[in-house]
């Protein structure tokens, strides 16, 4: 009898729609999926938690200034290689890879611009290239681009992201960019200039023991990473627990390190009003 019988089954193949890649984008903080262009429309901030996505020296440039109006300075300084450096790659083998990977000459772009009306100069660093360590040409980029702003009696709004400090490919010629970076902030603080210290996620080591150290206001985004050595670094070094959140902006604030936490939404008016309030120290 048919009921008793074997079971019969028919096999159907549906086709699924082709999805193109990378339209969803999931947040490393709360692991929900955001829509890769809602992600682009919130400033690529996580609309659930509030996670700040990193971003290129290109992208915060476009989104801090006023559109059309920055100049870059000094595009063609481009890093040799003076101790002959060899290892798994050559210096050079490296910056030839990070050129071609990123776009970038180096790990910092400068230039001077606008925001909200107001001239500023602007340098932002990108942990693309070489995690955005200081070699020579980032270091000689940011002095002549503050001493251009010291001669202009412009404001200096330094926007860091370094998850490298001096660049161990150029030995002592790059830690002197770390003298040679803070000294010219120096003058321009002599000068009765304004310098402020945007900090966002990472900022370590070298570059946070110079010129992102040194600002007269010192500003974080939220839940940056923040130090001279890496947490866990120092939790094998010392033997103990590090407390929950250690070098994390909020941490930060909490203990006096830096002056205010920004959301990225509110970076351009928090900046804006501080240049105001400090005109007469290359606010004008």
């Amino acid at each position: 009898m048919a009921l008793f019988g074997s079971k019969k089954y028919t096999l159907v193949t549906v086709k699924k729609k082709d999805i193109p890649a990378g339209l969803w984008m999931k947040c490393p903080d709360c692991e929900a999926p955001t829509y890769k262009k809602e992600l682009e429309n919130n400033l690529h901030v996580c609309s659930k938690c509030g996670y700040h996505f990193y971003l290129s020296a290109r992208q915060r440039i476009d989104i801090f200034l006023d559109e059309g109006t920055f100049q870059e300075m000094d595009a063609n300084l481009v890093s040799t290689d003076p101790l002959g450096f060899k290892g798994p790659k050559t210096y050079k083998e490296k910056l030839e890879s990070d050129q071609k990977a990123t776009g970038l000459k180096d790990a910092v772009i400068t230039g001077t611009g606008v925001l909200k009306k107001k001239p500023i100069a602007l340098a932002v660093t990108d942990s693309r290239f070489i995690m955005g360590s200081m070699g020579s040409v980032v270091g000689e980029r940011i002095t002549r681009l503050v001493e251009h702003a010291t001669a202009n009696r412009l404001p200096v709004i330094i926007i860091s992201g370094s998850g490298g400090g001096a660049r161990m490919y150029e030995g002592v010629y790059s830690l002197m960019q770390m003298a040679k970076t803070c000294a010219a902030l120096s003058r321009h603080n002599k000068a009765g200039l304004l310098h402020i210290s945007f900090l966002t996620n990472p900022t370590m080591a070298g570059i946070m023991a110079s010129f992102a150290g040194i600002g007269d206001v010192i500003i974080a985004e939220p839940k940056a990473l923040i130090g001279f050595t890496g947490p866990r670094v120092i939790e094998q070094t010392i033997r103990q627990k590090l407390p929950e959140g250690f070098q994390r902006s909020e941490f930060l604030l909490a203990h006096g390190l830096i002056d205010m936490i920004v959301k990225r939404k509110d970076s351009r008016d928090v900046v804006s009003q501080i240049i105001e309030y400090t005109a007469g120290r290359g606010g004008k």
